[in-house]
């Protein structure tokens, strides 16, 4: 047994963009370019690192698989619906293919990363390397080998890896280690089990039948969907992408894969969206029931369920529903290019954010009319939300997007309000469930004419970001999304204009423009937020805009990486920044195409 030395060489870090993303829907791994894991958190994805070296290169641990080519060139790509990744290597004098997937199982065990290794042409020597570091970096571990098997323990933390491959294996500075030669049509397979009582432990199961299950589960997912229109690759590399950011153990999805990646490079907006919003969550199943998708649906309703009957509702929860998100600076990692401080935790779970009771009665409206209608005892739980809702509505908020600094009067809070109002009171009479429906519907009256009245800016001819200000908010393109204004009516024109005006690049969208006094209570700029950027397609679509709307879309498509994926938001030299991939991107894609499909449908008839 070897003991830990911490002994290993600095790596250059890719671009976010550089990555793919594999998962078992307990967890995720981020493989670049080069065909290196260089991010994944086990056995959770909200547990702590074992790889991360996009956040430390020395230090943050790496699985790679490297071909002895001179002057490669790699290209990679998703088997056509699935999560299965494959990296290809290019060379004079050979070409090499890397096959990476984690099998998915419904018993919800700890998993495994599987990497087959191929040479396709030529003979080929490639080195293996797999450096676990636990516990963000901060946990010992020591080495074992045994037959072709080493186990990477940590005593600490009571983790035991497993590495097995039909490869010689050797253990180097605790590092699990191979080099290999494959002739033309020969392969490799190697195993890291994430855990030591995984029951599947025989590496030939592995090589005989979890390629074929785990492509099965992902085209029989997929072949699911209700959809059939224009689009369909693109929503389906989304939809899977969602899939692969939802717990399969709990019915709860994340934010995004990662935490401490920047929305500006070397700035301080490093933030860690490794847990359930229940804002982003009820996006995300919103755009699972567009598609047709209805298990995702029943499990996350199930989740919500007990969150509702045990406690008032927060804004972020772990995955299995504890509400223990205590944020905190890990400054044991150098950060993203250099971006620090990285954030462990989300200090979001303290604040008061009005909006996240729209989004999630929305959902739940959408389930009981388009999916399975709701019991009775749960429409219960649900006026407990809708009461909150009645004895908050008037109060400022830090908003959607989780202003750090005083709280505001925001517009899209209070336009969520009028929606929680709205969707309950049409559950409760399509039900016709009790309700007070007097009181309700004054409520929603009153929400809406505040809306109308008092958040218009006369002088921008436009709804503005809170009331009494005078700064235009990306959110304003969810007033017709929502059906709270109709999408030719003056002045939702005359606002979509103030937003072309104001936060408009092309087809980017900035969601709102931090100014000289520091609004958001930050320092720094930040890039174009992809989401908003899809908002503003849809709401052009819908305002009629079609051809234009298309080629927005179209353009926008070419922002995102050579496998699909989004991040949170682009740069200025259109490199993606934030957490990767990010749930609110994909699910606002899903949401603007299937817009455009409607659209552009009825234009044909």
């Amino acid at each position: 047994m070897e003991e830990d030395d911490m002994s290993h060489s600095k790596r250059p870090q890719q671009p976010i963009e550089n990555y793919g993303i594999i998962g078992n829907l307990q967890t995720t791994a981020l493989v670049s370019k080069e065909g290196s894991i260089d991010f994944m958190c086990a056995p959770d994805f909200d547990s702590p690192t074992l790889f991360a070296s996009l956040l430390d290169s020395e230090n943050g641990g790496y699985f790679a698989v490297i071909p002895e080519l001179e002057d490669y060139q790699t290209k990679q790509l998703y088997l056509p619906g699935t999560a299965i990744l494959l990296t290809r290597y290019f060379a004079e004098s050979g070409i090499a293919e890397l096959t990476d997937y984690m099998p998915i199982s419904t018993a919800a065990t700890d998993g495994a990363v599987v990497r087959k290794i191929k040479t396709i042409r030529g003979t080929i020597r490639f080195a293996m390397t797999c450096e676990p570091r636990f516990g963000y970096m901060k946990e010992q571990h020591s080495s074992s080998k045994t037959d072709n098997e080493i186990s990477f323990i940590c005593s600490s933390l009571s983790q035991n890896l497993k590495l097995i491959a039909d490869v010689p294996l050797r253990i180097k500075d605790l590092a699990g280690c191979a080099d290999f030669t494959l002739d033309e049509g020969q392969s490799a397979t190697i195993v890291l089990k994430l855990s030591n009582h995984e029951p599947i432990c025989d590496l030939e199961w592995y090589k005989a039948n979890a390629y074929h299950q785990t492509t099965s589960y992902w085209r029989n997912w997929v072949n699911t969907t209700t959809y059939d229109g224009r689009y369909g690759e693109l929503i389906t590399r989304s939809a899977i992408t969602l899939k692969l950011l939802t717990s399969i153990k709990y019915g709860s999805v994340v934010a995004a894969a990662t935490f401490g990646l920047p929305e500006t490079l070397g700035g301080d907006r490093n933030w860690d969206y490794r847990f359930t919003w229940i804002r982003d969550a009820a996006f995300t199943m919103y755009a699972f029931l567009t598609l047709g998708y209805t298990q995702e649906a029943e499990n996350f309703m199930g989740w919500l369920h007990g969150l509702c009957k045990e406690i008032d509702l927060q804004l972020v929860y772990r995955i299995d529903g504890s509400p223990e998100v205590k944020e905190e600076v890990a400054p044991q990692f150098e950060g993203y290019q250099q971006s620090k401080p990285v954030r462990i935790g989300n200090a979001a779970a303290e604040q008061f954010q009005l909006d996240i009771y729209g989004e999630l009665i929305d959902t739940i409206y959408i389930y009981n009319k388009s999916c399975r209608p709701i019991t009775f005892e749960f429409w219960t739980l649900i006026e407990k939300q809708v009461l909150t809702v009645i004895s908050n509505w008037d109060k400022p908020d830090h908003g959607i997007w989780e202003i750090r600094n005083e709280k505001k009067s925001f517009l899209h809070s209070r336009l969520m309000c009028w929606v929680a109002m709205d969707r309950a009171i049409k559950i409760a009479e399509h039900r016709s469930f009790p309700f007070p429906k007097a009181e309700w519907h004054q409520v929603r009256s009153d929400i809406y004419q505040d809306i109308y009245h008092d958040f218009w800016n006369e002088d921008l001819k436009a709804w503005v970001q809170y009331k009494g200000g005078a700064q235009i908010d990306a959110s304003v393109l969810l007033m017709p999304l929502t059906h709270f204004i109709a999408p030719l009516e003056p002045r939702w024109l005359s606002t979509m204009e103030a937003v072309k005006k104001n936060l408009l690049q092309d087809v980017l969208v900035y969601r709102y423009r931090n100014t000289e006094h520091k609004f958001d209570g930050l320092e720094g700029e930040e890039g174009t937020f992809n989401m908003c950027s899809f908002w503003y397609i849809e709401a052009l679509a819908k305002s009629g805009e079609v051809e234009l709307a298309t080629e927005h879309f179209e353009k926008m498509i070419g922002y995102a990486n050579h496998l699909t994926l989004f991040s949170e938001e682009l740069g200025k030299r259109g490199e993606h920044l934030g957490n990767f991939p990010q749930a609110f991107t994909h699910l606002a894609l899903i949401s603007a195409a299937v817009e455009l499909n409607k659209q552009i449908g009825r234009q044909k008839r």
